[in-house]
């Protein structure tokens, strides 16, 4: 029978409102599914039959709520992100999962991302992005801990015209101590825990000398709203030195870590950083490991959690049964992991290493001619 573990982030963990236990002894969990927009519909099952495939012994079984948001949801009724959806994620499920939304390049009135809504609605102020090498890969072993609910994100935005009638455009860069040091006290929670696995692991590790944070930001320029931010999250480590004591702390301006991350990926351990260059380090971080198909997420907060892969909708693929289904799957185990159950999450990640370091099935986007349908299979044989 599982035991619900110390989570990842929080000693104590309040998820579980809807949750129960069964007359086999297995506690029931419910899980809210947003397939979204494109090949989200394609992997979010994908998700939810490895949930279903995991062995009884893990204590765990699963009901599942299929939800509505995305610019299809906007474009038939109107809204992207429907309240009924906030609500029953609020009051009936324990966790979730999201899958891909199509955006619009251009303005669309009316439309804003309901990820972005939903993160803001449920409080979930961390993005959480591992970004591990699998097997002969280039050694890679980094999380990316992404500011989730400020900065240009706020999407607070003007247009106006000019006497010659040339237009203006102005964005909003948002930075609030609050949200600052409560995500640098993830980063370095995150340091620690990833620090003590390693120490009780006889797994090599790219980080013998102990656990690292980088705080990336852009003060060289942005003094006021990046320098509050890299103050703040600073002020979480002399905050607390005797907690993170064995967390070396240092920083890198945006421009630098983007370099350095694709020349020696190998330093970096813990990486925190505000939303946008947070965004575009762990979309690029996935080129390290061959694919955005193959890198999990998860939006995490107080009392919920949602796993995100972090690939888009890509409609060019769209219908077709060939897109990777790991980055859901990871992200399902991602979901678990925060939620407290560590052996269920456990077992889906060793699952898809091993088939990753076999490469006997592999989706385009790395190279091989497999279907979402064959790569979820073979996974769910590994359990």
């Amino acid at each position: 029978m599982l035991q619900s573990v110390r989570p990842i982030l929080r000693p104590q963990i309040a998820f579980g409102v809807a949750s129960s236990v069964s007359s086999r002894g297995l506690k029931t969990l419910k899980i809210g599914l947003i397939p979204g927009d494109g090949i989200g519909k394609e992997v979010i099952p994908s998700g939810r039959h490895v949930l279903e495939a995991l062995p009884v012994e893990d204590g765990l079984k699963f009901e599942f709520i299929d939800l509505i948001a995305g610019f299809e949801c906007f474009k038939a009724t109107g809204v992207a992100l429907p309240e009924g959806t906030v609500s029953i994620l609020k009051e009936e499920c324990d966790g979730a999962l999201f899958g891909a939304v199509s955006s619009p390049t251009t303005k669309v009135a009316g439309y804003s991302s309901p990820i972005v809504a939903l993160r803001k609605k449920l409080g979930l102020y961390a993005n959480v992005r591992p970004v591990k090498s699998v097997g002969d890969d280039r050694p890679v072993d980094m999380v990316i801990v992404r500011e989730n609910t400020e900065d240009l994100y706020v999407k607070e935005e003007k247009i106006w015209t000019l006497e010659d009638g040339s237009k203006v455009a102005e964005a909003i860069k948002r930075i609030t101590e609050r949200a600052s040091y409560n995500i640098g006290k993830v980063a370095f929670d995150l340091a620690v825990q990833r620090g003590n696995s390693r120490a009780l692991s006889s797994t090599p590790t790219l980080h013998s000398n102990g656990p690292i944070v980088t705080i990336t930001h852009k003060s060289n320029v942005l003094s006021t709203t990046d320098g509050l931010f890299r103050e703040t999250v600073r002020k979480v480590y002399e905050d607390n030195k005797d907690k993170y004591a064995t967390v070396q702390v240092q920083e890198q301006i945006v421009d630098s870590m983007v370099y350095r991350m694709f020349r020696e990926p190998e330093i970096f351990d813990v990486v925190v950083a505000p939303n946008l260059y947070g965004d575009i380090l762990s979309d690029g971080a996935a080129a390290l490991v061959g694919s955005l198909g193959v890198i999990p997420s998860a939006n995490v907060g107080d009392t919920f959690v949602i796993g995100e892969p972090c690939h888009g909708s890509a409609p060019d693929i769209e219908g077709k049964n060939i897109a990777n289904p790991i980055a859901t799957i990871r992200s399902t185990a991602l979901m678990l992991e925060f939620m407290g159950y560590a052996q269920p999450a456990a077992r889906i990640h060793a699952a898809v290493d091993s088939h990753m370091v076999e490469k006997k099935l592999s989706t385009p986007d790395l190279g091989g001619s497999a279907t979402t349908s064959q790569v979820t299979e073979d996974i769910i044989k590994r359990l």
